[in-house]
């Protein structure tokens, strides 16, 4: 069951939306925790420390975008989930929070069952580790057994789906993955992700790695080769 003994924290300025998410992930049998701001929300989220934190983009005193950035600049929460929820349908604010590290997100007006479902979706898909022995190709280490990656020996922070994405480009080295194999390796097809999500992600292990080793294949996908 994915909601044994995993914590959330769900950050919102508003009440009726605080309640009603809290209401329905404990009834799912979730350990959850709540917060009225940015601010609060970095706070509980150091002591707190969930496995997954609801983050509405407009808040006050931090946004969740802010928030976000601020987590995933630190090694405790690298692997935190998290999920925006925003009543903006434009995408440039999906892209910048997915570019900040989110996992996911859902517009408002809220469905607590779309929620959950998501909610669910992402524990099941983090629950499966990445099977296989560590990869060493010249100056790179990927190691799925400690999510570990390092170049010239100097570790790499990568956010989980940022390391699964890398991890199976670089299990096969000059091998064409599609966009929608990509899709349905790393996310599933219990998230619902676009095209874009693949971009940005790549854009951020190329970033960090600061190596010339992803390639891209246009309107096919993307092949790793260092």
């Amino acid at each position: 069951m994915e909601s044994k003994g995993k914590k959330i924290l769900i950050a919102d300025d508003e009440p009726d939306i605080l309640e009603i998410i809290q209401y329905n992930l404990v009834k799912e049998g979730y350990e959850v925790a709540t917060a009225k701001d940015g601010d609060e929300a970095l706070v509980k989220a150091k002591s707190m420390r969930p496995d997954l934190i609801i983050l509405d983009i407009m808040m006050p005193k931090k946004s969740g975008i802010e928030v976000c950035e601020v987590l995933r600049s630190q090694q405790a929460f690298k692997d935190t989930l998290i999920i925006f929820l925003t009543a903006l349908n434009d995408e440039t604010n999906h892209i910048k929070g997915l570019e900040m590290g989110a996992d996911d997100y859902v517009t408002k007006p809220i469905s607590p069952k779309v929620l959950i479902s998501r909610v669910n979706a992402l524990f099941r898909r983090t629950s499966k580790e990445p099977e296989g022995k560590a990869l060493r190709i010249e100056n790179l280490t990927i190691d799925p057994d400690k999510f570990e990656v390092t170049v010239n020996d100097k570790d790499i922070t990568l956010a989980k789906k940022e390391f699964e994405l890398l991890y199976l480009l670089a299990s096969r080295p000059g091998r064409v993955f599609l966009r929608n194999e990509i899709l349905n390796q790393v996310w599933g097809n219990d998230v619902i992700v676009g095209d874009r999500t693949i971009d940005v992600h790549i854009r951020k292990v190329r970033q960090k790695l600061d190596l010339d080793c992803i390639t891209t294949i246009k309107g096919v996908g993307y092949k790793f080769d260092l």
